[in-house]
């Protein structure tokens, strides 16, 4: 998607500052940046950069020391916000986590539920989709990553490619507006990351928006458009793949690439 057709970011973050024992500890100093609908983001850096912060503070599961993160034109940072009669009522974290989907580096499916139950769950919950429509809707998208067969299995009882495949189709039926992977494939076997690797290339082909943090360089250079390197909570540069992969300007970018680009 051009630029030129993009208007106000889905998420926007302001001077986003998380730190911890005081202010000893900056995970996060000072991070500003924009997001826009169709967008495919991917944060890179070394370890302890606060990249999975980051992440984690775009739907408050991390919430911030200060700054702002704007989420479809609500600070989501605010205690209160306005309801769609303009009435000021408490802020409902819930209803906007709803619109963001997770996925995380361990799965987190529960292991006493077969992959349809596991599936099913929220949305049936959360939303109230009837029984037999959200059964319907799962074996669409376990369909689309080739997964329709092992609905009625138990996490155990599948790979670790499987089970992630299985966690973003999951985040997939609450029909989220943005999708967000930390280090999806960093818990896999090698030879397990391309399966799960090409789920997130077809639903940036489809242009879902998405904010992957990863240490997949040759995904970074091959799926994103826009490529942010964080190092000691601070976001060091921002460009194309082209921009930072191969023409890098930073000292601290050009050091982190000779050690990962071998």
């Amino acid at each position: 998607m051009e630029n030129t057709e993009k208007k106000e970011p889905i998420i926007k973050v302001v001077d986003l500052k998380k730190h911890y024992v005081g202010g000893k500890i900056k995970a996060l100093d000072g991070i500003s940046t924009e997001i826009y609908k169709g967008d495919m983001m991917v944060v890179i850096g070394p370890s302890g950069s606060g990249k999975s912060t980051f992440l984690r503070s775009l739907n408050l599961m991390e919430f911030p020391t200060s700054g702002q993160i704007w989420f479809d034109g609500v600070d989501i940072t605010a205690k209160t916000m306005k309801d769609e009669n303009g009435k000021t009522v408490p802020m409902d974290l819930d209803k906007h986590r709803q619109r963001m989907g997770m996925v995380f580096q361990h799965f987190n499916l529960f292991p006493h539920m077969t992959i349809m139950e596991n599936m099913t769950l929220a949305p049936i919950r959360v939303k109230h989709m009837s029984k037999a429509e959200a059964e319907e809707k799962a074996l669409k998208l376990l369909e689309r990553v080739g997964l329709k067969d092992r609905a009625g299995a138990y996490p155990v009882q599948l790979s670790g490619g499987q089970k992630q495949r299985v966690a973003i189709v999951r985040a997939l039926m609450m029909e989220p507006e943005v999708m967000l992977f930390d280090e999806p494939t960093s818990a896999l076997d090698p030879e397990m990351v391309g399966e799960v690797l090409d789920v997130m290339k077809e639903l940036a082909r489809a242009d879902m928006t998405m904010v992957v943090v990863t240490h997949e360089m040759g995904f970074a250079k091959e799926v994103g458009e826009r490529v942010l390197f964080m190092a000691d909570g601070k976001l060091v540069e921002e460009g194309t793949p082209d921009e930072i992969f191969n023409h890098p300007k930073s000292p601290r970018l050009k050091e982190f690439l000779a050690k990962v680009l071998v």
